[in-house]
């Protein structure tokens, strides 16, 4: 999702309070495996921080993806109408590999050109917060009883996939 450009990107960014909350709610699982968020989430599934400071005013709650894709970027890398895109058509995925910044219409062909595919992350039948929400909750869930969370994430991803068809990822 796009936000307003009156987002002050660039001092987000530079804010080491607001980079540390951001990083404490990733789970990261590796270097092409998707980093999953787990705090806030939105109605469209992708992840909410409440970024900067009250004191100089720049506090908001933003996109957690497009905060990490200016941490990983800059603010220079997002155009004024860019919207930041997941390859990986997991709302909740902070991994900066699986990113690009690109227009709103691209992003709307990619859902209908890959939503209907058996077993796809945009094909869940809870939606892209159902699926977040159940994915972050198993996260929380097996790290808080020392489950194997890689399973718990597995679990969670199939249960929004009754049929058990699968369908191989982009990349």
């Amino acid at each position: 999702m796009a936000e307003p450009q009156s987002v002050p990107w660039a001092l987000l960014a530079a804010d080491a309070p607001t980079v540390e909350r951001y990083r404490a709610k990733i789970y990261d699982r590796g270097p092409d495996q998707c980093a999953y968020w787990t705090g806030a989430i939105s109605s469209s599934g992708h992840g909410k921080l409440r970024a900067g400071s009250r004191k100089d005013n720049s506090s908001r709650v933003v996109t957690a993806h497009v905060l990490g894709y200016v941490i990983a970027n800059g603010a220079q890398a997002l155009a004024e109408r860019d919207v930041v895109r997941h390859v990986c058509d997991e709302s909740s995925c902070q991994l900066p590999a699986h990113w690009v910044a690109g227009a709103r219409l691209d992003n709307i062909r990619d859902y209908y050109a890959r939503s209907h595919r058996a077993g796809h992350a945009l094909g869940d039948i809870r939606g892209p917060d159902g699926r977040a929400v159940a994915i972050r909750d198993a996260i929380l869930t097996a790290q808080a009883t020392g489950a194997d969370i890689e399973a718990a994430i597995v679990t969670a991803i199939a249960a929004g996939n009754p049929s058990g068809a699968s369908q191989d990822t982009l990349f």
